[in-house]
């Protein structure tokens, strides 16, 4: 079976992701959904009001990526889209809490990781043309 390609473009694309983020990953996966494809901006206007828990840790999320993007490789926010974006069930954290008599019920607490890959537009238009352009030159001279 061969291993999907988990790396982002290096030129194009940049990655943030949170690990053992306590929210399930049912619940995330309702938020990620709807932001999937979208643009930066349009993604912050969606996160911040919807009303739900998930929503502020994949919104710290999106931050942390937008600045990576900005201070690694350049990129202008506006030309930002979310190309990918997934969760994946991360550990669960078991613990006992203490009942009458002596019982004690486990309390299971599940994480999530949580991925999210900015893609440049802007940069991924530049490379069209310019492979255009090549093909064009190619073209003459032959």
């Amino acid at each position: 079976m061969k291993k999907k390609n988990r790396r982002p473009n290096q030129y194009t694309e940049v990655a943030a992701s949170g690990q053992h983020i306590y929210i399930s990953a049912h619940k995330a996966r309702r938020v990620i959904d709807q932001i999937r494809g979208r643009s930066y901006e349009e993604t912050l206007m969606i996160l911040e009001l919807m009303p739900y828990r998930a929503c502020y840790a994949i919104l710290k999320l999106v931050y942390s990526a937008a600045a990576n993007a900005n201070h690694n490789k350049g990129f202008n926010e506006t030309s930002l889209i979310i190309s990918k974006a997934e969760v994946n069930e991360g550990t669960t954290v078991k613990k006992l809490k203490p009942r009458a008599r002596g019982r004690s019920y486990p309390i299971r607490r599940s994480t999530c990781h949580i991925t999210i890959v900015l893609k440049d537009i802007s940069v991924d238009e530049q490379l069209e043309i310019d492979k255009r352009k090549s093909y064009k030159l190619e073209l003459r001279n032959l």
